[in-house]
This record gives structure tokens, sequence and C-alpha cells, in this order.
């Protein structure tokens, strides 16, 4: 297998649950700060022109992080990151498309579409579309909103999914972190359960992948 990878928030959601595994993948770096994920080569693999992708031995490429979770899931059962039975599964799903609903796009919007790097790539992918200020207007206000969502949650359990980490708090961190370090949009000093969550998930090695 290969990991098609750069130092950017969506890969190091594929890099945390790696970690978490404790499985190594070789890898081979996207450099999209060049456009690199736009030249040919690199269309032949994934014309989504996005990364994460990772290719199996059989030379099948997947392209979304939920679906590579899934299948390194299922090589790489232990510890199990996606629950141990279906209703693990489905609690551990629903928190995470949450997280990445209200916080990982809320921090996108507000990143793609002010940042002046991605003029004419305010979305993903191979298709150009042009920035929208009240678009990345809605971002910040969508991100103080997860906050204060997150904290109610985490003030009734220690992760985001429940008693264990899991997926959904690789997404919530990797989320909480784009938009404080790319966006300027910190946790506000009140939501003092994401706070402590946020210290003690930065506490596992993971959390340098």
């Amino acid at each position: 297998m290969q990991l098609y990878d750069f130092p950017a928030p969506t890969p190091r959601r594929i890099r945390m649950f790696l970690a978490e595994k404790g499985v190594e993948i070789p890898r081979v770096c996207v450099d999209i700060a060049k456009g690199e994920q736009f030249r040919p080569a690199f269309r032949a693999i994934n014309p989504s022109c996005t990364v994460p992708a990772l290719m199996l031995d059989n030379g099948t490429v997947l392209s979304e992080v939920p679906a590579i979770w899934h299948y390194l899931e299922a090589t790489y059962s232990k510890p199990t990151l996606l629950g141990g039975n279906p209703e693990e599964t489905a609690l551990i799903l629903m928190w995470e498309r949450r997280m990445e609903f209200d916080g990982y796009f809320a921090a996108a919007e507000a990143f793609r579409n002010s940042v002046p790097a991605f003029a004419c790539r305010a979305l993903t992918g191979p298709h150009e579309y042009d920035q929208i200020e009240a678009v990345a207007a809605r971002g910040r206000a969508r991100m103080l909103n997860f906050y204060a969502d997150l904290d109610a949650r985490l003030a009734t359990v220690e992760f985001v999914a429940g008693a264990a980490f899991t997926a959904a708090d690789i997404t919530a961190i990797v989320s909480v972190d784009f938009a404080q370090n790319a966006v300027g949009i910190s946790v506000p000093e009140r939501c003092e359960n994401v706070l402590r969550w946020h210290e003690r998930v930065a506490q596992r090695p993971s959390y340098q992948a």
C-alpha cells in the first residue's frame, strides 16, 4: 500500500488514525502548495485531485477519509476506533459526522473563502470556485457555535463519542487545530471542557502525526 499525503488537516486525520493503530504505511508526499495534486500523474491516481489517497496492493485507490478509515479498521482491527459492535459503531459515526460537518467544514469555509492563496479554489477538487466573503464569515460563526456545542457535550463524557477515544475525537481535534492555527479562531476560555479535552488528547502520541 501507499498513502498519498501532505502536512495538511485532512491527511492528518489518516495519520492520527494510523498512529493510534501503530501501523506504518509508505507515504508519497503530494505537495498541494505547489499544485502537484492537479498534475496529470496524480490526476491519474485520484481524479478528485485531493489528498489523502490510499492505494491498495491491487491498485484500488480510496480517496475519502471515512472510506480509508473503514478499510484500515477492517484490516487492522485493534485498537478499535470505529466501535466494537453495531451500536458503538453507529454512535461513533454519528458523532464523527457532527464533528466534521459542524467543525471541520466550518473551519474549511472560513479558511478557503478568505486566504488569498485559495482564490478560485474555495472548494477542494478539480473545479474552480470563487471565494465568497459571506461564507467565510459564516464559517467563523459556525466554528464558535461548534466550540459551544462541543463544550456542552464534553461536560457529560470524557471523549466525543463516550468513554473511549475514537475517530470522532480525531476529527474534532483536527477541526479545532485547523480553526486555531489556520484561521485564528481560538477556543474561548469559557469552553473549559473543550480546553481540558484538547489538553488530554494532545498528550497522546498520535497527536504529533
